[in-house]
This record gives structure tokens, sequence and C-alpha cells, in this order.
């Protein structure tokens, strides 16, 4: 294959992926809601001038529960296509998908509290 099919084949892909992502962020609030929240988690990180390591922390925690949420929301797509009515199996499908979400949220919750508990503290 050449390079530049190579490239090429990439760069469509980047711009199938960022599509889907516009689409998510427009039609979809469980992912609005998290974009708000990521925006606070940015702005509060440079109130509160966090390190190079809290901020990784941060955008790990962030981009896992959003990607879990965007997952979550594909599953649910799938599944109400195969099956639009009511059936017991995609019914506990997608509340595995969505307690995937729960538990990433949870962690990322927990990384927050790690990061900005100290530093709310020391205000006071």
């Amino acid at each position: 294959m050449a390079l530049g099919t190579f490239l090429y084949k990439r760069w469509k892909g980047v711009g199938y992926a960022l599509k889907g992502a516009i689409i998510l962020l427009r039609t979809e609030p469980s992912i609005q809601v998290q974009a708000f929240i990521a925006l606070c988690l940015v702005i509060s990180g440079f109130v509160f001038n966090l390190s190079a390591t809290e901020w990784i922390a941060q955008c790990i925690a962030v981009g896992m529960v959003m990607g879990a949420e965007g997952l979550n929301t594909t599953i649910e797509a799938i599944a109400d296509f195969i099956h639009p009515e009511f059936h017991k199996k995609i019914g506990h499908i997608k509340d595995i998908a969505a307690g995937a979400v729960f538990l990433t949220a949870v962690i990322a919750t927990i990384v927050g509290c790690i990061i900005y508990v100290p530093k709310i503290i020391a205000l006071f």
C-alpha cells in the first residue's frame, strides 16, 4: 500500500471520528452535561493552578467518562435498532452499559476529590 493511500485513509478516518463526536455533542444530553462538567474542570484547573500530573489525571478521568458515555449511547442505539420494543435481554445489556458509565463516573469523581478537596481546604 502506498504511503499516500495509507495517510489518506487515516485522514478520512479522523473526519468520520470528528463527525461522530460533533453528532454526539449536538444530540446527546448526557454528553452535553459531561462536556459542561469538563469545561468547569478546565476552568477550575486554571484557577487552582494544577500540576502537570493533576492535569493528566483530570484529562484521563474526563476522557474515560465521556468515552464510556459515547459507547453507552452507541450500545443503546444499536439495541433499540435491533429490538425496538421492550425485551428483558436488551434491558439487561443497556443496564450493563449504563453501569460501566456509572463506574467510570465514580472513579472520576474520586480523582476529582483527590485533586480538588485539599486545594479547597487550603483556602480556609
